[in-house]
């Protein structure tokens, strides 16, 4: 079986990683097309991955026409190639490329759709929906993204949804506690509400005045929660993404402005394992997301809360794995840190049993596997 893996970032997007190391394991031959030799370039070739590099990102060339007809060309030149049996793209730009590129070449393609954020607007759902024909599938990696195809009349047979895993054995152990208090020297007797996110600038497309992941919120959210608990403070990880610098830094001055010495911010850090056990809460207040940072939060067994949108419901049930609370609403998620503060019994209880939930639902040993299932079900057809 051999796949071809649309790719358009070397940095981040460990998901599509990992999910290929196990393609790989159970015996897929793989070619991934990145657009350069940064980041994690070596570590798909590591793996075992036929690796091209190739842009194949549509947002590329959206200046640049004559580029965009050159990429189209080489393109299909690998495509022929390499000749897959089914092309697997990971993001909405590199699908929309695929499709335009392949016209009259009859290979199957499946996009696994990372998050439901192109679907929310009528207009990007219908142009994924009217650019796909007859040899596309979908493997949407949320139950809401799903809907959204059905709705738009999508048959069943044509999707599966599969979340993206991750590599559960880190988890399986606990981390030792006290590296976050030691650094940022906060007693043992102060909470830690933590959030752990890139700053995102406004999506104006989306009508968004607040970034993406909801840092405002949270931090109007504490500025509530620390006039009824004076032994609470704020620790925000996690750096601009992209080029959004300024934003970034309009962020972390909101936050000084609204809880002073209450709120700390670490920028981007490569040690979130080992801060993530001194947090009391993680808190995810997005305002679009898939899976997200909850993921990693519950699989870390911390007490996590999360906005009611996107993939997050898929894991995050209410007062059993976690909490989820409206959207853009930091009145109610202020009162629920406070619940949540006030019952740390009935907090660890949840934590511990949303841990074990995510060790057996996020494996990517097994949704890798189904992964496979599906490319066996896809090429059958």
């Amino acid at each position: 079986m051999r796949i071809l893996h649309l790719v358009k970032t070397t940095v981040g997007a460990t998901w599509a990683l990992r999910e290929i190391q196990v393609l790989i394991r159970l015996g897929c031959e793989i070619h991934v097309a990145l657009p350069d030799r940064e980041g994690l370039y070596e570590d798909y070739k590591t793996a075992g991955a036929h690796v091209h590099i190739v842009n194949v990102d549509i947002a590329s060339f959206k200046t640049s026409p004559l580029a965009f007809t050159k990429a189209v060309i080489d393109f299909r030149k690998l495509v022929l190639e390499i000749n897959p049996n089914i092309i697997h793209s990971h993001f909405v730009g590199t699908t929309y490329f695929m499709r335009m590129a392949l016209t009259g070449i009859p290979i199957k393609r499946i996009f696994q759709v990372p998050g439901p954020l192109h679907l929310e607007k009528t207009i990007t759902r219908k142009v994924d929906v009217n650019l796909a024909n007859k040899y596309d599938y979908w493997i949407p990696t949320c139950h809401l993204s799903k809907q959204y195809y059905l709705q738009e009349g999508i048959a069943k047979d044509r999707l599966t949804t599969i979340f993206y895993g991750s590599d559960v054995s880190v988890f399986n152990n606990n981390q030792p506690k006290g590296s976050l208090r030691r650094e940022l020297n906060i007693p043992d007797g102060i909470k830690i509400v933590g959030m752990v996110a890139f700053v995102y600038p406004p999506k104006k497309w989306l009508g968004q005045s607040r970034g993406l992941k909801g840092h405002e919120d949270l931090i109007d959210a504490m500025s509530t929660v620390i006039k009824q608990r004076k032994n609470v403070v704020c620790v925000i990880v996690g750096g601009a993404w992209g080029d959004s610098e300024d934003y970034y830094k309009q962020v972390v001055e909101y936050g000084e402005n609204k809880l002073g010495a209450k709120v700390h911010f670490l920028g981007t850090r490569q040690d979130v394992p080992r801060l993530y056990p001194d947090f009391d809460i993680a808190v995810h207040p997005s305002l679009s997301e898939n899976l997200g940072g909850a993921a990693e939060s519950l699989l870390m067994g911390i007490p996590t809360i999360a906005t009611n949108i996107g993939g997050f419901p898929d894991i995050v049930k209410e007062n059993k794995t976690g909490w989820l609370v409206p959207p853009s609403d930091p009145s109610s998620l202020a009162r629920k840190i406070v619940s949540v503060l006030d019952h740390p019994d009935n907090a660890k209880k949840v934590a511990d049993f949303g841990k074990q939930e995510m060790l057996r639902e996020l494996d990517v040993n097994n949704t890798a596997t189904q992964v496979f299932d599906f490319y066996k079900y896809v090429m059958s057809i």
